[in-house]
Protein backbone atom coordinates (compact mmCIF):
# COMPACT_ATOMS: atom_id res chain seq x y z
CA UNK A 1 0.00 0.00 0.00
CA UNK A 2 1.67 3.10 -1.03
CA UNK A 3 1.72 6.19 1.79
CA UNK A 4 -0.46 9.11 0.96
CA UNK A 5 1.84 12.40 1.13
CA UNK A 6 0.98 15.89 1.27
CA UNK A 7 2.04 18.10 -1.57
CA UNK A 8 4.31 20.71 -0.59
CA UNK A 9 4.14 24.13 -0.89
CA UNK A 10 5.74 27.31 -0.50
CA UNK A 11 3.23 29.58 0.44
CA UNK A 12 -0.08 29.21 2.49
CA UNK A 13 -2.67 27.86 0.92
CA UNK A 14 -5.40 30.88 1.23
CA UNK A 15 -8.46 29.34 -0.40
CA UNK A 16 -8.04 26.01 1.38
CA UNK A 17 -7.32 28.23 4.83
CA UNK A 18 -10.61 29.73 3.79
CA UNK A 19 -12.60 26.81 3.15
CA UNK A 20 -11.49 25.41 6.96
CA UNK A 21 -12.70 28.94 8.38
CA UNK A 22 -15.96 28.65 6.75
CA UNK A 23 -17.09 25.44 7.78
CA UNK A 24 -16.27 26.32 11.20
CA UNK A 25 -18.06 29.16 11.46
CA UNK A 26 -20.84 27.95 9.56
CA UNK A 27 -22.51 26.56 12.82
CA UNK A 28 -22.36 29.32 14.56
CA UNK A 29 -22.33 31.87 11.50
CA UNK A 30 -25.89 30.90 10.18
CA UNK A 31 -27.74 32.06 13.66
CA UNK A 32 -25.83 34.93 14.31
CA UNK A 33 -26.63 35.95 10.43
CA UNK A 34 -30.18 35.26 11.12
CA UNK A 35 -30.04 37.03 14.19
CA UNK A 36 -28.85 40.07 12.72
CA UNK A 37 -30.34 40.36 9.32
CA UNK A 38 -33.73 39.52 10.96
CA UNK A 39 -33.05 42.97 12.91
CA UNK A 40 -33.09 41.03 16.23
CA UNK A 41 -29.70 41.71 17.33
CA UNK A 42 -25.96 43.84 15.86
CA UNK A 43 -23.41 43.02 15.04
CA UNK A 44 -21.40 42.17 17.76
CA UNK A 45 -22.34 38.27 17.74
CA UNK A 46 -21.76 37.84 14.19
CA UNK A 47 -18.36 39.64 14.49
CA UNK A 48 -17.96 37.21 17.54
CA UNK A 49 -18.69 34.34 16.42
CA UNK A 50 -16.40 34.55 13.38
CA UNK A 51 -13.80 35.42 15.46
CA UNK A 52 -14.06 32.62 17.73
CA UNK A 53 -14.76 29.77 15.13
CA UNK A 54 -11.29 30.08 14.12
CA UNK A 55 -10.09 28.80 17.14
CA UNK A 56 -10.90 24.97 15.80
CA UNK A 57 -8.41 25.72 12.96
CA UNK A 58 -5.43 24.89 15.64
CA UNK A 59 -6.04 21.13 15.77
CA UNK A 60 -6.04 20.69 11.97
CA UNK A 61 -3.10 23.60 11.78
CA UNK A 62 -1.40 21.37 13.69
CA UNK A 63 -2.14 18.06 12.71
CA UNK A 64 -2.45 18.51 8.61
CA UNK A 65 -2.56 14.95 7.77
CA UNK A 66 -5.39 14.71 9.69
CA UNK A 67 -7.81 17.31 8.77
CA UNK A 68 -10.77 15.76 7.21
CA UNK A 69 -11.46 13.71 10.22
CA UNK A 70 -10.36 15.74 12.80
CA UNK A 71 -12.91 18.31 10.96
CA UNK A 72 -15.71 15.61 10.47
CA UNK A 73 -15.62 14.88 14.45
CA UNK A 74 -15.34 18.56 15.61
CA UNK A 75 -17.79 19.67 13.10
CA UNK A 76 -20.37 16.69 14.73
CA UNK A 77 -20.15 18.39 18.23
CA UNK A 78 -20.42 22.10 16.86
CA UNK A 79 -23.71 20.53 14.63
CA UNK A 80 -25.05 19.36 17.19
CA UNK A 81 -24.74 22.03 19.74
CA UNK A 82 -25.71 24.49 17.05
CA UNK A 83 -29.29 22.77 16.29
CA UNK A 84 -29.95 23.93 19.50
CA UNK A 85 -29.93 27.56 18.72
CA UNK A 86 -31.08 27.67 15.66
CA UNK A 87 -34.16 25.86 16.70
CA UNK A 88 -34.76 28.07 18.91
CA UNK A 89 -34.75 31.38 16.38
CA UNK A 90 -36.81 29.35 14.26
CA UNK A 91 -39.40 29.11 17.06
CA UNK A 92 -39.03 32.43 18.91
CA UNK A 93 -36.57 34.22 16.56
CA UNK A 94 -34.81 35.20 20.00
CA UNK A 95 -31.38 34.05 20.90
CA UNK A 96 -30.44 31.02 22.96
CA UNK A 97 -29.37 31.73 26.55
CA UNK A 98 -28.98 30.93 30.25
CA UNK A 99 -32.24 32.18 30.50
CA UNK A 100 -33.43 29.62 28.44
CA UNK A 101 -32.05 27.01 30.33
CA UNK A 102 -33.46 28.85 33.07
CA UNK A 103 -37.20 28.14 32.21
CA UNK A 104 -36.58 24.79 30.34
CA UNK A 105 -35.35 23.27 33.90
CA UNK A 106 -38.18 24.84 35.12
CA UNK A 107 -41.04 23.63 33.30
CA UNK A 108 -42.22 20.24 33.79
CA UNK A 109 -42.63 16.96 31.57
CA UNK A 110 -46.44 17.96 30.93
CA UNK A 111 -45.20 21.50 29.14
CA UNK A 112 -42.50 20.01 27.86
CA UNK A 113 -44.57 17.57 25.57
CA UNK A 114 -46.95 20.54 25.16
CA UNK A 115 -44.10 22.92 24.13
CA UNK A 116 -43.40 20.40 21.10
CA UNK A 117 -46.40 19.40 19.98
CA UNK A 118 -47.20 23.26 19.89
CA UNK A 119 -44.13 23.97 17.98
CA UNK A 120 -43.27 20.81 15.65
CA UNK A 121 -43.04 22.30 12.47
CA UNK A 122 -42.42 20.27 8.82
CA UNK A 123 -41.39 23.83 7.79
CA UNK A 124 -38.40 23.59 10.73
CA UNK A 125 -37.55 20.06 10.05
CA UNK A 126 -36.68 20.45 6.54
CA UNK A 127 -34.77 23.68 7.30
CA UNK A 128 -32.85 21.88 9.98
CA UNK A 129 -31.95 19.20 6.74
CA UNK A 130 -31.16 21.46 4.26
CA UNK A 131 -28.49 23.28 7.25
CA UNK A 132 -27.21 20.16 7.60
CA UNK A 133 -26.86 18.85 3.62
CA UNK A 134 -24.79 22.06 3.72
CA UNK A 135 -22.39 21.58 6.49
CA UNK A 136 -21.94 18.09 4.42
CA UNK A 137 -21.31 19.81 1.51
CA UNK A 138 -18.73 22.27 3.04
CA UNK A 139 -17.33 19.36 5.12
CA UNK A 140 -16.08 17.67 1.45
CA UNK A 141 -14.84 20.82 0.29
CA UNK A 142 -12.10 21.06 3.29
CA UNK A 143 -8.52 20.39 2.55
CA UNK A 144 -5.51 20.11 4.89
CA UNK A 145 -3.21 23.06 4.84
CA UNK A 146 -0.01 22.65 6.04
CA UNK A 147 2.66 25.07 7.10
CA UNK A 148 6.01 24.48 7.67
CA UNK A 149 7.07 22.19 10.92
CA UNK A 150 8.56 24.91 12.44
CA UNK A 151 5.73 27.62 12.13
CA UNK A 152 2.75 25.25 13.51
CA UNK A 153 3.31 25.98 16.69
CA UNK A 154 3.77 29.69 17.05
CA UNK A 155 0.96 30.09 14.71
CA UNK A 156 -1.10 28.14 16.74
CA UNK A 157 -0.63 30.16 19.87
CA UNK A 158 -0.89 33.27 17.77
CA UNK A 159 -4.38 32.04 16.91
CA UNK A 160 -4.94 31.11 20.86
CA UNK A 161 -3.82 34.20 21.89
CA UNK A 162 -5.74 36.55 19.80
CA UNK A 163 -9.24 34.77 20.53
CA UNK A 164 -8.28 34.24 24.39
CA UNK A 165 -5.78 35.74 25.61
CA UNK A 166 -5.41 39.13 24.59
CA UNK A 167 -9.84 39.67 25.18
CA UNK A 168 -8.72 38.67 29.09
CA UNK A 169 -5.54 40.40 29.44
CA UNK A 170 -7.88 43.35 27.97
CA UNK A 171 -10.47 43.29 30.34
CA UNK A 172 -8.32 42.92 32.95
CA UNK A 173 -5.36 45.71 32.51
CA UNK A 174 -7.84 47.85 30.25
CA UNK A 175 -10.36 47.55 32.19
CA UNK A 176 -9.35 46.78 35.02
CA UNK A 177 -11.41 44.56 35.91
CA UNK A 178 -10.62 41.49 38.78
CA UNK A 179 -10.17 37.84 36.84
CA UNK A 180 -13.64 36.65 37.51
CA UNK A 181 -15.65 39.99 36.45
CA UNK A 182 -12.49 39.42 33.05
CA UNK A 183 -14.09 35.96 32.50
CA UNK A 184 -17.68 36.77 32.54
CA UNK A 185 -16.73 39.34 30.05
CA UNK A 186 -15.03 37.00 27.88
CA UNK A 187 -17.68 34.21 28.51
CA UNK A 188 -20.09 36.63 26.75
CA UNK A 189 -18.84 37.04 23.93
CA UNK A 190 -17.71 33.20 23.73
CA UNK A 191 -21.32 32.71 23.95
CA UNK A 192 -22.01 33.60 20.43
CA UNK A 193 -20.57 30.65 19.00
CA UNK A 194 -21.52 26.80 19.89
CA UNK A 195 -20.53 25.06 21.29
CA UNK A 196 -19.80 27.82 24.38
CA UNK A 197 -23.24 28.72 23.87
CA UNK A 198 -24.41 25.35 25.40
CA UNK A 199 -21.15 25.19 28.07
CA UNK A 200 -21.33 29.12 29.42
CA UNK A 201 -24.64 29.19 29.37
CA UNK A 202 -25.24 26.14 31.84
CA UNK A 203 -22.32 27.70 33.76
CA UNK A 204 -23.96 30.79 33.98
CA UNK A 205 -26.71 29.07 35.24
CA UNK A 206 -26.17 26.91 37.58
CA UNK A 207 -23.71 29.94 39.07
CA UNK A 208 -26.92 32.31 39.40
CA UNK A 209 -29.29 29.43 39.98
CA UNK A 210 -27.46 29.01 43.22
CA UNK A 211 -27.42 32.67 43.93
CA UNK A 212 -31.11 32.97 43.73
CA UNK A 213 -31.79 29.58 45.99
CA UNK A 214 -29.69 31.30 48.58
CA UNK A 215 -31.99 34.44 48.65
CA UNK A 216 -35.27 32.00 48.23
CA UNK A 217 -34.07 30.29 51.18
CA UNK A 218 -33.32 33.71 53.34
CA UNK A 219 -36.62 34.68 52.08
CA UNK A 220 -38.91 31.58 53.28
CA UNK A 221 -37.08 32.05 56.79
CA UNK A 222 -38.29 35.32 57.47
CA UNK A 223 -41.48 35.54 59.52
CA UNK A 224 -44.71 37.13 58.53
CA UNK A 225 -45.79 40.29 58.96
CA UNK A 226 -47.69 40.98 62.36
CA UNK A 227 -50.98 42.20 62.95
CA UNK A 228 -51.81 41.98 59.01
CA UNK A 229 -55.77 43.22 58.83
CA UNK A 230 -57.51 43.37 55.33
CA UNK A 231 -60.18 46.03 55.19
CA UNK A 232 -61.43 44.62 52.03
CA UNK A 233 -63.13 42.10 53.81
CA UNK A 234 -64.06 38.89 51.36
CA UNK A 235 -65.17 40.59 47.98
CA UNK A 236 -63.01 39.31 45.39
CA UNK A 237 -60.36 41.53 43.46
CA UNK A 238 -57.82 41.55 41.39
CA UNK A 239 -54.83 44.48 42.00
CA UNK A 240 -52.50 44.87 39.41
CA UNK A 241 -48.88 46.60 39.38
CA UNK A 242 -47.32 47.28 36.17
CA UNK A 243 -43.58 48.01 36.04
CA UNK A 244 -41.91 50.39 33.66
CA UNK A 245 -37.95 50.13 32.90
CA UNK A 246 -36.13 53.71 32.14
CA UNK A 247 -38.78 55.93 31.30
CA UNK A 248 -38.66 59.34 32.13
CA UNK A 249 -41.91 61.71 32.41
CA UNK A 250 -40.30 64.50 30.71
CA UNK A 251 -40.45 62.47 27.37
CA UNK A 252 -44.05 61.84 27.86
CA UNK A 253 -46.48 64.39 26.27
CA UNK A 254 -49.58 63.05 29.07
CA UNK A 255 -46.71 64.93 31.21
CA UNK A 256 -46.33 68.30 29.10
CA UNK A 257 -43.53 66.85 26.19
CA UNK A 258 -44.02 68.68 23.46
CA UNK A 259 -44.22 66.33 20.78
CA UNK A 260 -46.68 63.74 20.99
CA UNK A 261 -45.57 60.86 22.75
CA UNK A 262 -48.56 59.31 24.58
CA UNK A 263 -51.73 59.93 21.99
CA UNK A 264 -53.35 56.53 24.48
CA UNK A 265 -52.89 57.78 27.33
CA UNK A 266 -53.80 61.52 27.05
CA UNK A 267 -57.08 60.01 25.34
CA UNK A 268 -57.51 57.99 28.66
CA UNK A 269 -56.60 61.18 30.84
CA UNK A 270 -59.40 62.97 28.98
CA UNK A 271 -62.05 60.83 28.57
CA UNK A 272 -61.46 58.05 31.36
CA UNK A 273 -62.11 59.84 34.84
CA UNK A 274 -60.76 56.28 36.26
CA UNK A 275 -57.05 57.61 35.08
CA UNK A 276 -55.32 59.53 37.80
CA UNK A 277 -51.81 60.94 36.62
CA UNK A 278 -49.71 61.60 39.87
CA UNK A 279 -46.87 64.54 38.56
CA UNK A 280 -44.53 64.63 40.83
CA UNK A 281 -43.35 61.13 41.76
CA UNK A 282 -39.46 60.36 41.62
CA UNK A 283 -37.32 57.29 41.84
CA UNK A 284 -34.68 56.49 44.71
CA UNK A 285 -32.13 55.26 42.30
CA UNK A 286 -31.27 55.33 38.40
CA UNK A 287 -30.73 51.02 38.15
CA UNK A 288 -33.24 48.73 38.02
CA UNK A 289 -32.33 46.03 40.43
CA UNK A 290 -31.45 48.54 43.19
CA UNK A 291 -35.01 50.37 42.76
CA UNK A 292 -36.47 46.81 42.83
CA UNK A 293 -34.92 46.13 46.35
CA UNK A 294 -36.42 49.12 47.63
CA UNK A 295 -39.97 49.44 45.81
CA UNK A 296 -40.68 45.83 46.04
CA UNK A 297 -39.72 45.65 49.90
CA UNK A 298 -39.60 47.73 53.33
CA UNK A 299 -36.16 48.69 51.99
CA UNK A 300 -35.88 52.32 51.18
CA UNK A 301 -32.18 54.92 51.46
CA UNK A 302 -32.29 55.10 55.13
CA UNK A 303 -32.72 50.82 55.23
CA UNK A 304 -31.54 49.58 51.66
CA UNK A 305 -30.85 46.65 52.97
CA UNK A 306 -34.50 45.47 54.70
CA UNK A 307 -34.90 43.62 51.41
CA UNK A 308 -32.83 40.76 52.73
CA UNK A 309 -34.50 40.73 56.21
CA UNK A 310 -37.82 41.95 55.87
CA UNK A 311 -40.76 40.45 54.36
CA UNK A 312 -41.48 41.62 50.55
CA UNK A 313 -44.72 43.13 49.05
CA UNK A 314 -45.35 39.33 47.66
CA UNK A 315 -44.80 38.29 50.57
CA UNK A 316 -46.97 40.21 52.14
CA UNK A 317 -49.45 39.84 49.39
CA UNK A 318 -49.89 35.93 49.55
CA UNK A 319 -49.97 36.05 53.66
CA UNK A 320 -53.24 38.30 52.76
CA UNK A 321 -54.79 35.36 50.85
CA UNK A 322 -53.52 36.39 47.18
CA UNK A 323 -52.89 34.74 44.38
CA UNK A 324 -49.79 36.09 42.80
CA UNK A 325 -48.36 36.21 39.25
CA UNK A 326 -45.29 37.57 37.63
CA UNK A 327 -44.92 38.58 33.71
CA UNK A 328 -42.11 39.97 32.91
CA UNK A 329 -40.54 40.85 29.67
CA UNK A 330 -37.22 40.98 31.11
CA UNK A 331 -34.46 39.03 30.85
CA UNK A 332 -34.15 36.33 33.41
CA UNK A 333 -31.34 34.69 34.70
CA UNK A 334 -28.20 36.68 34.55
CA UNK A 335 -25.80 37.99 36.70
CA UNK A 336 -27.82 41.45 37.35
CA UNK A 337 -31.20 40.28 36.94
CA UNK A 338 -30.73 37.28 39.75
CA UNK A 339 -32.84 39.68 42.46
CA UNK A 340 -35.46 40.31 39.88
CA UNK A 341 -36.00 36.46 39.10
CA UNK A 342 -35.61 35.53 42.66
CA UNK A 343 -38.74 38.37 43.49
CA UNK A 344 -40.36 36.50 40.63
CA UNK A 345 -39.65 32.97 41.79
CA UNK A 346 -41.68 34.44 45.30
CA UNK A 347 -44.62 34.21 43.34
CA UNK A 348 -47.54 31.66 42.79
CA UNK A 349 -47.13 31.97 38.78
CA UNK A 350 -44.02 33.01 37.48
CA UNK A 351 -44.03 34.01 33.41
CA UNK A 352 -40.35 34.27 31.55
CA UNK A 353 -40.99 35.88 28.48
CA UNK A 354 -37.62 37.28 27.44
CA UNK A 355 -34.51 34.75 26.87
CA UNK A 356 -32.55 36.87 24.78
CA UNK A 357 -28.93 36.36 25.77
CA UNK A 358 -28.31 40.17 25.01
CA UNK A 359 -30.44 43.47 26.40
CA UNK A 360 -29.39 44.71 23.72
CA UNK A 361 -31.82 42.89 21.30
CA UNK A 362 -35.10 43.06 19.48
CA UNK A 363 -37.83 42.44 22.56
CA UNK A 364 -41.25 44.34 21.86
CA UNK A 365 -43.53 44.49 24.92
CA UNK A 366 -46.63 43.20 23.68
CA UNK A 367 -45.59 39.69 24.35
CA UNK A 368 -46.95 40.63 27.77
CA UNK A 369 -50.50 41.11 26.54
CA UNK A 370 -51.90 37.18 26.21
CA UNK A 371 -50.35 36.05 29.45
CA UNK A 372 -52.02 38.68 31.08
CA UNK A 373 -55.25 38.05 29.62
CA UNK A 374 -54.85 34.63 31.19
CA UNK A 375 -54.24 35.35 34.84
CA UNK A 376 -56.90 37.84 34.32
CA UNK A 377 -59.10 34.98 33.45
CA UNK A 378 -57.63 32.83 36.29
CA UNK A 379 -60.50 31.88 38.85
CA UNK A 380 -58.67 33.08 42.41
CA UNK A 381 -61.19 35.22 44.28
CA UNK A 382 -58.14 37.82 45.25
CA UNK A 383 -55.13 37.87 42.85
CA UNK A 384 -52.19 39.91 42.31
CA UNK A 385 -50.67 40.70 39.04
CA UNK A 386 -47.16 42.00 38.06
CA UNK A 387 -46.16 43.04 34.98
CA UNK A 388 -42.30 44.11 34.13
CA UNK A 389 -42.44 45.46 31.38
CA UNK A 390 -39.03 46.46 29.20
CA UNK A 391 -40.14 48.88 28.56
CA UNK A 392 -37.59 51.90 26.80
CA UNK A 393 -34.10 50.43 28.35
CA UNK A 394 -31.19 50.93 25.79
CA UNK A 395 -30.55 50.37 23.16
CA UNK A 396 -33.98 52.63 22.52
CA UNK A 397 -34.56 51.24 18.22
CA UNK A 398 -35.23 47.56 19.68
CA UNK A 399 -37.77 48.45 21.65
CA UNK A 400 -40.67 49.03 19.21
CA UNK A 401 -41.78 46.95 15.66
CA UNK A 402 -41.28 49.14 12.46
CA UNK A 403 -45.39 50.79 12.44
CA UNK A 404 -44.48 52.97 15.92
CA UNK A 405 -41.21 54.58 13.60
CA UNK A 406 -42.98 57.63 13.92
CA UNK A 407 -40.38 60.09 14.49
CA UNK A 408 -38.34 60.78 12.35
CA UNK A 409 -36.84 63.76 11.51
CA UNK A 410 -35.66 66.79 13.73
CA UNK A 411 -38.78 68.54 14.80
CA UNK A 412 -39.00 68.70 18.28
CA UNK A 413 -35.50 67.81 19.13
CA UNK A 414 -33.30 70.05 21.08
CA UNK A 415 -31.62 72.41 18.66
CA UNK A 416 -28.20 71.66 19.99
CA UNK A 417 -27.86 67.90 18.81
CA UNK A 418 -25.85 66.78 16.10
CA UNK A 419 -27.67 64.29 13.72
CA UNK A 420 -26.63 61.01 15.10
CA UNK A 421 -27.62 62.18 18.49
CA UNK A 422 -31.12 63.35 16.71
CA UNK A 423 -31.42 59.74 15.68
CA UNK A 424 -31.02 58.53 19.24
CA UNK A 425 -33.39 61.02 20.68
CA UNK A 426 -35.88 60.11 18.20
CA UNK A 427 -35.17 56.28 19.03
CA UNK A 428 -36.21 56.78 22.47
CA UNK A 429 -39.22 58.85 21.77
CA UNK A 430 -40.54 55.94 19.23
CA UNK A 431 -40.16 53.88 22.32
CA UNK A 432 -41.62 56.06 24.42
CA UNK A 433 -44.80 56.27 22.05
CA UNK A 434 -44.78 52.41 22.17
CA UNK A 435 -44.79 52.02 25.72
CA UNK A 436 -47.58 54.41 25.82
CA UNK A 437 -49.53 51.89 23.30
CA UNK A 438 -48.58 48.76 25.86
CA UNK A 439 -49.46 50.41 29.08
CA UNK A 440 -52.93 51.86 27.66
CA UNK A 441 -53.30 48.69 26.31
CA UNK A 442 -53.25 46.88 29.43
CA UNK A 443 -55.65 49.27 31.09
CA UNK A 444 -57.57 48.44 28.60
CA UNK A 445 -57.61 44.84 28.74
CA UNK A 446 -57.46 45.54 32.73
CA UNK A 447 -61.15 47.50 32.20
CA UNK A 448 -62.46 45.07 30.20
CA UNK A 449 -62.52 42.32 32.32
CA UNK A 450 -64.84 45.02 34.75
CA UNK A 451 -62.36 44.34 37.89
CA UNK A 452 -62.59 45.08 41.21
CA UNK A 453 -59.13 46.44 41.79
CA UNK A 454 -56.70 49.25 40.00
CA UNK A 455 -54.23 48.94 38.00
CA UNK A 456 -50.84 51.15 38.92
CA UNK A 457 -47.56 51.80 37.05
CA UNK A 458 -44.90 53.39 37.44
CA UNK A 459 -41.22 53.42 35.77
CA UNK A 460 -38.89 51.74 38.02
CA UNK A 461 -36.46 54.57 37.25
CA UNK A 462 -35.80 57.65 34.20
CA UNK A 463 -33.28 58.51 31.71
CA UNK A 464 -31.65 61.14 30.57
CA UNK A 465 -31.99 61.33 26.66
CA UNK A 466 -29.99 64.55 26.10
CA UNK A 467 -32.69 66.51 27.64
CA UNK A 468 -31.07 68.60 30.48
CA UNK A 469 -28.45 71.20 31.06
CA UNK A 470 -26.46 71.29 27.64
CA UNK A 471 -27.84 68.23 26.04
CA UNK A 472 -25.08 66.65 26.62
CA UNK A 473 -26.40 63.88 28.78
CA UNK A 474 -27.18 60.34 27.62
CA UNK A 475 -28.30 57.44 30.11
CA UNK A 476 -28.00 57.21 33.55
CA UNK A 477 -25.38 58.40 35.97
CA UNK A 478 -25.61 58.64 39.72
CA UNK A 479 -22.32 60.03 40.22
CA UNK A 480 -23.83 62.81 38.45
CA UNK A 481 -27.49 63.26 39.05
CA UNK A 482 -29.32 64.92 36.80
CA UNK A 483 -33.81 65.56 37.17
CA UNK A 484 -34.71 63.26 33.91
CA UNK A 485 -32.94 60.26 35.12
CA UNK A 486 -35.36 60.34 38.55
CA UNK A 487 -38.30 61.38 37.26
CA UNK A 488 -40.71 58.74 36.67
CA UNK A 489 -44.55 58.35 35.19
CA UNK A 490 -47.08 56.84 38.38
CA UNK A 491 -50.59 56.50 36.91
CA UNK A 492 -53.47 54.69 39.02
CA UNK A 493 -56.66 52.92 37.28
CA UNK A 494 -59.04 52.32 39.59
CA UNK A 495 -62.26 50.23 38.66
CA UNK A 496 -65.90 51.95 39.69
CA UNK A 497 -66.77 49.26 41.97
CA UNK A 498 -63.42 49.82 44.02
CA UNK A 499 -63.47 53.73 43.99
CA UNK A 500 -67.30 53.15 45.28
CA UNK A 501 -66.18 51.10 48.00
CA UNK A 502 -62.44 52.80 48.45
CA UNK A 503 -63.56 56.60 47.97
CA UNK A 504 -61.08 58.60 47.52
CA UNK A 505 -60.13 62.17 46.08
CA UNK A 506 -57.17 61.48 44.35
CA UNK A 507 -56.98 64.09 42.16
CA UNK A 508 -56.44 66.38 45.45
CA UNK A 509 -53.60 64.11 45.63
CA UNK A 510 -51.61 63.92 42.15
CA UNK A 511 -49.10 67.07 43.10
CA UNK A 512 -47.62 65.59 46.02
CA UNK A 513 -44.01 65.23 46.10
CA UNK A 514 -43.69 61.57 46.74
CA UNK A 515 -40.35 58.53 46.34
CA UNK A 516 -41.12 55.57 45.17
CA UNK A 517 -38.70 54.01 47.70
CA UNK A 518 -42.27 54.19 49.75
CA UNK A 519 -44.22 52.08 47.31
CA UNK A 520 -45.37 49.33 49.34
CA UNK A 521 -47.05 51.66 51.80
CA UNK A 522 -49.09 53.27 49.13
CA UNK A 523 -50.06 49.76 47.69
CA UNK A 524 -50.73 48.28 50.95
CA UNK A 525 -52.90 51.53 51.41
CA UNK A 526 -55.08 51.05 48.19
CA UNK A 527 -55.46 47.24 48.69
CA UNK A 528 -56.62 48.26 52.38
CA UNK A 529 -54.21 46.19 53.95
CA UNK A 530 -52.71 47.18 57.65
CA UNK A 531 -50.12 45.72 59.86
CA UNK A 532 -47.10 46.48 62.08
CA UNK A 533 -44.86 47.85 59.86
CA UNK A 534 -47.70 49.88 58.34
CA UNK A 535 -46.43 53.61 58.04
CA UNK A 536 -49.78 55.87 56.33
CA UNK A 537 -47.10 58.75 56.62
CA UNK A 538 -45.80 56.77 53.23
CA UNK A 539 -48.30 56.41 51.77
CA UNK A 540 -48.88 58.81 48.59
CA UNK A 541 -52.55 58.18 48.63
CA UNK A 542 -53.75 58.47 52.58
CA UNK A 543 -55.14 61.38 54.73
CA UNK A 544 -51.84 61.28 56.81
CA UNK A 545 -49.68 61.51 54.09
CA UNK A 546 -46.46 63.69 55.50
CA UNK A 547 -43.75 65.18 52.59
CA UNK A 548 -40.26 63.98 53.25
CA UNK A 549 -36.87 64.37 51.83
CA UNK A 550 -36.84 62.34 48.43
CA UNK A 551 -33.24 61.12 48.81
CA UNK A 552 -31.64 60.04 45.60
CA UNK A 553 -27.87 58.63 45.65
CA UNK A 554 -26.14 55.75 46.87
CA UNK A 555 -26.92 55.07 50.31
CA UNK A 556 -23.65 52.64 50.61
CA UNK A 557 -21.41 55.49 49.96
CA UNK A 558 -20.18 58.15 52.57
CA UNK A 559 -22.30 60.97 51.79
CA UNK A 560 -23.60 59.42 49.03
CA UNK A 561 -27.15 60.94 49.73
CA UNK A 562 -28.61 63.91 48.17
CA UNK A 563 -31.77 65.20 47.81
CA UNK A 564 -33.49 65.16 44.61
CA UNK A 565 -35.47 68.37 44.66
CA UNK A 566 -31.75 70.15 45.38
CA UNK A 567 -31.04 69.10 41.66
CA UNK A 568 -31.16 71.74 39.50
CA UNK A 569 -34.78 72.62 37.81
CA UNK A 570 -36.09 71.03 34.63
CA UNK A 571 -34.55 73.28 31.72
CA UNK A 572 -37.46 75.40 29.77
CA UNK A 573 -39.30 73.53 27.19
CA UNK A 574 -36.12 72.43 24.33
CA UNK A 575 -35.82 74.78 21.34
CA UNK A 576 -37.60 73.54 18.01
CA UNK A 577 -36.41 72.59 14.78
CA UNK A 578 -37.92 72.62 12.06
CA UNK A 579 -37.54 69.43 10.26
CA UNK A 580 -35.60 70.96 7.01
CA UNK A 581 -32.71 71.89 9.75
CA UNK A 582 -31.87 67.99 9.87
CA UNK A 583 -33.95 65.58 8.21
CA UNK A 584 -33.07 61.88 8.60
CA UNK A 585 -34.02 59.15 6.45
CA UNK A 586 -35.78 55.93 8.26
CA UNK A 587 -33.66 53.72 7.47
CA UNK A 588 -30.75 55.18 8.62
CA UNK A 589 -32.11 54.45 12.11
Amino acid sequence: MSRTTLPARTSIDWPGLGWLLLFFWYFSGVTQALLLFSGTTGFAGFRDALFLSSLWLAPVLLLPRLTRPLAAVIGLVLWAGSLVGLSYFGIYRQEFSQSVIFVMFESNTAEAGEYFSQYFSTWLCLGLLLYSAIAVLLWRRIRPVTLPLYSRLPVVAVLLTATLGYPFYKQMVSQQRNFADAREKVEQRMAAAVPWQLVVGYRQYRQQLDNMQALLQQNAALPPLQNLKDSSGDAPRTLVLVLGESTTREHMHLYGYDRDTTPNLDALAAHDKGLTVFRNVVSPRPYTIEVMQQILTFGDQQHPDRFLTDPSLINLMKQAGYKTFWITNQQTMTKRNTMLTTFSQQTDVPVYLNNQRNQNASQYDSVVLEPFDKALRDPADKKLIIVHLLGTHMDYRYRYPAQFDHFKDATGAPAALAPEQVRTYNFYDNAVRYNDFVVSDLIKRYSASTPNGFLLYLSDHGEDVYSSGNHDRLGRNEANPTRPMYTIPFLLWTSPSWQATHPRDLQAMVNRPYSSAHLIHTLSDLAGLSYDRYEPAKSLVNDSFTASPRWIGDPYAKNGLHKFDNLPGTQAKPEQRTASSSTLHPDEG
